[in-house]
């Protein structure tokens, strides 16, 4: 993944790391992290009526420099920017969210990067119940904790692989994959789904989602939900509250 706009030092500093950078699992760790923590993953674009960009530079431009977020495309793009300036080897994968009531194709992306002898699942775009951190894929069937979330990683006899979240105390599917490497663009017809099919949440409602050290932010709708480790708190919001949530609280321009 290559954009004429990108500059690791910029990237880093939007993401609020100082500390080294290598090819190495300790800076994939860092790097995945403060992006989390940093960039919001949100769909202002779509809720504008607007197909959302796939071009690298425009990602920069919107992520980089004016301090935006984006939904999974972006998100992981501007990772997979970041990850070939540092000669860490990836590939995109396809996914099949199957949080919906009915079988969905495979819309989300995702990436495995491989260093220091392993394949890393990394993810900073599913939303709500997305990682929080790279998932290796040889710790299957564990009951993996990433701060206050527990994740899964299994295995079937075809060699598709299925995360799944504990939500509520049950573990839920998230989604599905196989390494199959996918070129970026290989995901314009599912971006374009994503962006205007009625049935797609993200034409359907304002998502925003902001990941941080003890927990998220989510607005959906009119509804901010806080979550802070075990502790939930919901605020209807009027669209007056909506529009000075979404700058008080996840630093994004008015809908």
């Amino acid at each position: 993944m290559h954009s004429d706009n990108f500059d690791l030092s910029h990237y880093l500093r939007r993401i609020n790391y100082t500390g080294p950078v290598a090819a190495d699992t300790a800076t994939l760790h860092a790097l995945m992290r403060h992006q989390l923590f940093a960039v919001p993953f949100e769909n202002l674009d779509v809720q504008a009526g607007k197909v959302v960009s796939l071009v690298p530079e425009h990602i920069c431009d919107k992520v980089l420099r004016h301090d935006r977020g984006g939904y999974c495309y972006e998100v992981n793009g501007l990772f997979a920017m970041a990850l070939a300036a540092l000669g860490i080897p990836y590939r995109f994968i396809a996914a099949r969210p199957m949080f919906y009531p009915v079988r969905r194709p495979k819309t989300h992306m995702a990436l495995i990067a491989e260093v220091d002898g392993r394949q890393w699942l990394c993810d900073l775009g599913f939303g709500s119940y997305g990682i929080r951190a790279p998932l290796a894929l040889d710790r299957l069937d564990l009951d993996i904790q990433q701060d206050f979330d527990s994740f899964r990683l299994s295995r079937d006899a075809q060699g598709e692989y299925l995360l799944q979240a504990k939500v509520e105390g049950e573990w839920a599917n998230q989604y599905g994959f196989d390494l199959s490497p996918q070129e970026w663009i290989d995901f314009v017809p599912a971006n374009y789904l994503n962006s205007t099919h009625p049935d797609a949440i993200f034409v359907q409602k304002l998502l925003v989602v902001q990941h941080r050290p003890d927990g998220r932010m989510i607005l959906l709708g009119d509804v901010l939900k806080t979550i802070t480790g075990a502790s939930i708190e919901k605020l209807q919001l009027t669209p007056d509250d909506v529009n000075q949530v979404l700058a008080s609280r996840f630093n994004l321009p008015a809908m």
